[in-house]
């Protein structure tokens, strides 16, 4: 479907969804936990879906009311020696259940669809043969491992997905003895680790930081627990984002004190509203290496500023669910914006005001939903391609927008 937005300023209050980042990591544990769990707060999109969807492959099993989930563990056994797991377009999905599907030694297909099968997983390819698991991978989905991981060391890249490490952290406390894993360079998106180790530690799992990388007792075992999942600084982003653009939107079930790092928007929108008051540029120069679900967005943020800014260390959003540097700089462009995608990042040169007209989401939720705010301050309507691909994430967006007073015609296709 596509959908059209006629530019108006967002008002009201509004509940921030449940962190898709941590109900991943909630619901793993608690899938790999002996007893019932309780997950409160979680908000439903194709993503949770999907991880719920392969946890069940190997054999836990959940239930649904409203926005809690009860989790029937598998006490790190699983309920059977293959599976086969859809990941949909979940690059969370996939990186973070290989490992854990080779440290039950369950013989598993991986399935996928968009971009995900040429999503790389390039560092399991090469660290988990060395310990046990064979691969066949013909460098797209679907693809296979076999055979029990083993403990070990396993070294990783620190500038790759740090999926890759979260996936281990989940899967290496049930082997036999302990294992390391090892970064060869500065690890980027920490805080998504930091994420795994505080969801790790509330399901009763111990893992030691050193000074390369982390230490990992084996025979250790996940336990049941009662959660509740804080509020999605990276979907809040596109409202603060709103905020600083005209908008009066207030926002609730966020946490002050949460550990994700996207609530660096909060401070990147404060310093841009101070200049502005102190007739100060309003740009800023921002390393995206922590906080790359945040770039197109921040990149909106910047065009309506008064001087350019520049985004770096962002090279990895070339295989997100679009090329987001590059499609961040097409629709931004299309509607009057001047954006230049460059190898590491975004340039982005402040204009007066955006004219609106039609952009591609490139299937890409985050990229959709970007565009809805720049329309806000669009002069004509914003027409987006394939909006429906908000599903992925945050299924209400388009609900909760109209809620806020923002006018949304959907363009329902013909097949």
């Amino acid at each position: 479907m596509n959908v059209a937005i006629t530019p108006a300023l967002l008002e009201g209050t509004l509940r921030v969804p449940a962190s898709k980042s941590m109900a991943h990591r909630m619901l793993i544990c608690a899938a790999l936990a002996e007893g019932t769990s309780v997950i409160h707060g979680v908000d439903n999109s194709q993503d949770i879906t999907a991880t719920m969807g392969a946890l069940a492959a190997l054999g836990a099993s959940f239930r649904t009311e409203g926005k809690t989930v009860t989790v029937c563990g598998i006490g790190g056994k699983a309920a059977s020696a293959a599976a086969e797991m859809d990941c949909c377009e979940s690059g969370s999905t996939l990186r973070f259940l290989i490992p854990v599907a080779a440290a039950l030694g369950v013989e598993t297909t991986f399935l996928g669809r968009g971009r995900l099968p040429q999503r790389p997983v390039t560092a399991y390819l090469r660290e988990l043969p060395k310990n046990g698991v064979t691969f066949d991978y013909a460098g797209t989905m679907p693809f296979s491992l076999r055979g029990q991981l083993c403990a070990g060391t396993f070294e990783l890249e620190g500038d790759v997905s740090s999926q890759y490490v979260t996936g281990l952290l989940f899967a290496l406390p049930l082997l036999e003895s302990t294992s390391r894993i090892r970064l060869l360079s500065r690890l980027e998106s920490r805080p998504y680790v930091n994420l795994t180790l505080a969801c790790l530690r509330q399901f009763g799992i111990t893992v030691t930081e050193t000074g390369d990388g982390y230490e990992i007792p084996g025979g250790q075992h996940y336990h049941a627990a009662e959660q509740t999942v804080e509020g999605d600084y990276s979907q809040a982003a596109f409202f603060y984002v709103a905020n600083a653009l005209g908008s009066r939107i207030r926002l609730t079930n966020l946490n002050p004190e949460s550990a994700q790092g996207d609530k660096k928007v909060v401070e990147i929108v404060q310093e841009m509203c101070y200049n502005q008051s102190n007739g100060k540029p309003v740009c800023f120069t921002v390393d995206a290496a922590d906080i790359p679900d945040i770039v197109p967005i921040l990149a909106v943020l910047a065009t309506f500023g008064t001087a350019p800014s520049h985004i770096t260390g962002a090279h990895r959003l070339a295989i997100k669910e679009s090329d987001r540097l590059a499609a961040t700089a097409d629709f931004l462009n299309r509607l009057g914006g001047n954006v230049t995608a460059t190898a590491d990042g975004l340039d982005i040169i402040p204009v007066k005001k955006l004219h609106g007209g039609t952009v591609d989401s490139f299937g890409d939720h985050r990229i959709a939903m970007c565009a809805a705010i720049a329309a806000t301050r669009c002069t004509e309507t914003v027409t987006i391609l394939h909006g429906e691909c908000v599903e992925k994430s945050y299924p209400s967006f388009y609900e909760d927008y109209q809620q806020l007073g923002g006018t949304v015609h959907v363009i329902v296709l013909e097949s």
